[in-house]
């Protein structure tokens, strides 16, 4: 058995994670535990206002995203600023605070978090696709314009 195989969890998804100047990422993040934090409109508010912000991002571009009732995907592209870690514990960690201000005291996020690089054009376009068809897919509504929290520069 390798090594490989032994390892557990959150820690299996570190395994050959790397962070590349310019690179685009397609990152899932789960609600702690699950909890359908942003079925409230305030803390999903909250959370949106806090990770779209230009101190935030600084010079990474949020190519698409949609946040869930219980978890967020967004499509990012790295700028020179910060690595792929950095970047997404800095937008977990504002979002957290700004829900936190809004009046959710509970944890907001988990730990980890899941990433996929994105290595063409094609991709980049299909990735889009599917973090904004997610609430399609969850039933959440019949068309991808009746769900507020969502954007892509591609539309």
């Amino acid at each position: 058995m390798n090594n490989q195989s032994q390892i557990k969890g959150h820690r299996n998804l570190r395994q050959g994670r790397c962070s590349q100047e310019g690179g685009i990422y397609l990152i899932t993040s789960t609600t702690w535990r699950r909890v359908q934090v942003f079925a409230e409109w305030r803390y999903a508010y909250a959370a949106i206002q806090a990770f779209t912000g230009d101190e935030v991002l600084k010079d990474a571009q949020l190519l698409a995203w949609v946040l869930m009732p219980d978890h967020v995907h967004w499509l990012v592209q790295l700028g020179q600023d910060r690595d792929l870690r950095s970047l997404i514990g800095v937008m977990k960690s504002a979002s957290a605070r700004a829900v936190g201000d809004a009046g959710y005291t509970p944890q907001v996020w988990s730990r980890a978090y899941y990433d996929r690089a994105i290595r063409s054009e094609e991709c980049i376009a299909s990735a889009a696709r599917y973090i904004v068809a997610n609430p399609l897919r969850a039933g959440l509504v019949q068309s991808v314009g009746n769900y507020p929290f969502w954007n892509a520069i591609y539309l």
